[in-house]
Order: C-alpha cells, then sequence, then structure tokens
C-alpha cells in the first residue's frame, strides 16, 4: 500500500509539473544608440551621460582607459553608434541633431557644422559620428554639446540611449 501511495504521489508531480510550453519569444525590431551612453552614468539632473572624455569603445570612460581630456584643442574624434539588432546586408542611414536648448557650445564657434547623417556599413552593428572641435581661444568654463539620434526610415532611437553630452573645457 505503500508503494501505490508512493507512485501516486510520483505520478501527481510529475503530472502537475510537467512539460508546459514555452512560446520563443525575439525582438525583430532595429535600433541605434550612443555607444558610450551605455557604458556611463546618467549625469545629475539629465537623462543621460555628459562625458569629459574622448570616449572609447565598449567600456565606461575614466582616468585609466582614456586619458584624453575634452578640450578646445582636441581637434577630431569619433563617437559611436551601434546597431541594436540584426546585422543589415547593406549600408543603412541614422540621424542625430545637436540638441539646441540643452547644449551651450554654439556651432561655428566650438564645434562644427554636422551633417546630421551617418552610416552603418553592410554586415556590421557600429556606425561613427565625427566631431570636430574647434579652439576659439582660452576662455573659462566648459561648453556643453548634447546629441541626440533621431527616429528615421532604418531605425528607431532607443529612448533610453538617444542623447549624449560632451564637456568640452575651455582653458
Amino acid at each position: 500500500m505503500k508503494k501505490i501511495i508512493f507512485y501516486l504521489f510520483l505520478f501527481s508531480i510529475a503530472g502537475i509539473s510537467g512539460c508546459i510550453k514555452n512560446d520563443l519569444v525575439t525582438w525583430q525590431g532595429s535600433q541605434v544608440e550612443f555607444d558610450a551612453a551605455t557604458w556611463n552614468a546618467n549625469s545629475a539632473g539629465v537623462t543621460y551621460p555628459i562625458v569629459t572624455r574622448v570616449p572609447v569603445y565598449g567600456g565606461a570612460i575614466s582616468t585609466s582607459n582614456s586619458p584624453v581630456l575634452l578640450t578646445r584643442t582636441t581637434g577630431s574624434f569619433q563617437l559611436r553608434v551601434n546597431l541594436v539588432g540584426a546585422q543589415r546586408s547593406s549600408d543603412a542611414t541614422f540621424t542625430y541633431h545637436v540638441v539646441t536648448g540643452e547644449s551651450t557650445a554654439v556651432q561655428g564657434t566650438h564645434y562644427a557644422t554636422f551633417s546630421g547623417t551617418g552610416t552603418i556599413p553592410a554586415n556590421t552593428s557600429f556606425g561613427y559620428i565625427t566631431i570636430n572641435i574647434l579652439d576659439p581661444g582660452a576662455t573659462s568654463g566648459s561648453k556643453i554639446l548634447v546629441l541626440g539620434l533621431t527616429d528615421n526610415e532604418n531605425f528607431k532611437a532607443n529612448t533610453n540611449y538617444a542623447k549624449i553630452g560632451l564637456s568640452i573645457a575651455q582653458n
């Protein structure tokens, strides 16, 4: 009798915890995001990070891995944009803009004009924006350049990582 109760108990446990059909859900969309924004914490009072050093790829920006400060004499550097989603078989463009209401840097004085579009080459997950810092001469303080990714026909901008601030020291 004990064996029967034991086997009934085992079969009831097996029946209760048997196979459950799990539907595999995969995301089919494509988004773009700033690489430096995904690795660095948001700055106080804003919803995006403000970086003070030339961004490195695939890691947080610190004095140990990016000794180059963003200053008026930095010149040109590249900011990486990540593709979140499947790679494309052909080149695809993303769009970006300067967030004028939050930027204190002035176009033509602190930075050169942007094209507003970038390209993620075929079969890759990264695109780049070239930023040309201009040298207006030494002044005090810093100027903030805020860039934002925008939705277009190819990509949506990842809401959490669509903006990044660049603090350009002027001394």
